[in-house]
């Protein structure tokens, strides 16, 4: 396959379906749309994306709009980049957004002579023994390293089961007043409330007797591009951009700890001691290059037969976007929230962040037929950030 010009027919591309503006519920009819949406593909013989307009007053918007758009055409980066080169700010309305930039704390080093040698040594290795640990561990995962069974796991062909997604937004400042009190960051707190809410949910179902050792692992994507976050769609697109459009993604395996804390804070420390321990580790380069040589070796079917199997292997997919800082519109109608999924992957289930202004939307894309009350699991993420905050400020901490 390959891909050819063609003329954009914006009638094929553009749907707005006719509702019933008295209907009794329309964010459970916004909840079936996607879902019976997710039971079909969008059509090889065009570009391959659709947008569907609803004029569909839910409980946080005036309308929705559902982009649809296959993952061939760029990672979330790429995409996120190309709908905020479609937004203004509303302070402004010829401003594009401010495109969020993370800045790498410098860390001060007050090391000298040969203390500073060895220092600098000692994080060489670091860096090296953990990339041959998770290196070695990403072609066991290949070869025969599964996931035990748990609630969570899909069976085989879940990837072709369609996707009912919830999702729920939450306050940016609850997850930053974490994040400062325990000098984290906001990637760190997400992982820990997303680690204490499955362990609710699977505590549950399995009658508060939670089964010990639980290997359960997910798929964190990351973006390779040497510019981080989000970029300028218009830098993207330059013939030799640093970073590039497209999918430069690679895989990091995140172990999840299911257990049944105490002190809801240790969730938050355990996520950041998994996320300090990737920080130092080449893995995602490392896996995106394997993947590039599988291409280039044997073929598209064998790189997309290797990418299935890891997936397939481990439990569920997790993912952090950072969104705009500002207000923004999209053709001068203000956009309440963004809430970035997908489907399609061997997962039952997949955990979106994806922050807007003073928001955090959480978004969960599941299989139903594996994850029959996805709203619970999102009312368990929920109530996780909750106590953790509470504890926080309970011991004075903030």
């Amino acid at each position: 396959m390959k891909w050819v010009p063609t003329e954009v027919d914006l009638e094929r591309h553009v749907i707005v379906p006719e509702l019933d503006p008295n209907m009794d519920s329309p964010d459970k009819f916004l909840e079936d749309y996607i879902y019976i949406l997710s039971k079909t593909t969008i059509d090889k013989s065009q570009p391959l994306w659709d947008l569907h307009l609803l004029n569909l007053r839910t409980l946080q918007s005036e309308a929705v709009s559902v982009f649809r758009i296959h993952h061939s055409l760029g990672d979330g980066t790429s995409l996120m980049s190309l709908l905020l080169a479609c937004t203004r700010q509303m302070n402004d309305p010829l401003a594009l957004p401010t495109i969020p930039i993370r800045n790498k704390q410098e860390k001060k080093n007050d090391h000298r002579g040969l203390w500073r040698i060895m220092f600098m040594f000692w994080s060489i290795f670091q860096v090296f023994w953990n990339t041959v640990v998770d290196v070695f561990t990403f072609i066991a995962t290949a070869m025969f390293l599964k996931d035990t069974e748990n609630p969570l796991k899909g069976p085989p062909g879940t990837e072709f089961t369609p996707r009912r997604i919830v999702y729920r937004t939450v306050s940016l400042d609850d997850i930053k007043l974490v994040k400062n009190v325990m000098n984290t960051t906001i990637n760190d707190v997400a992982l820990g409330i997303t680690q204490a809410g499955l362990s609710r949910y699977i505590n549950r179902i399995f009658g508060g007797n939670l089964p010990k050792n639980i290997r359960l692992r997910s798929t964190l994507l990351i973006n390779i591009r040497p510019s981080a976050g989000i970029q300028a769609l218009a830098d993207m697109m330059e013939k030799d951009a640093e970073a590039k459009w497209g999918n430069w993604i690679g895989f990091v395996l995140l172990p999840f700890t299911i257990a049944i804390r105490s002190d809801p804070l240790d969730y938050v420390y355990d996520a950041k001691a998994t996320i300090d321990r990737k920080k130092h580790s080449l893995e995602a380069i490392y896996t995106f290059t394997i993947a590039e040589l599988a291409l280039k070796l044997f073929g598209i079917k064998a790189a997309s037969a290797l990418s299935h199997r890891i997936l397939s292997y481990t439990t569920m997919c997790f993912s952090n976007l950072v969104g705009p800082v500002e207000e923004i519109s999209f053709y001068g109608h203000p956009m309440a929230f963004l809430a970035p999924s997908s489907y399609g992957q061997p997962h039952a289930l997949m955990i979106n962040f994806q922050s807007y202004i003073d928001k955090m939307t959480i978004v969960l894309p599941v299989d139903n037929g594996t994850i029959p009350n996805p709203h619970q699991l999102c009312d368990d993420i929920v109530e996780s950030l909750e106590l953790i905050k509470d504890a926080v400020l309970t011991r004075g901490l903030a």
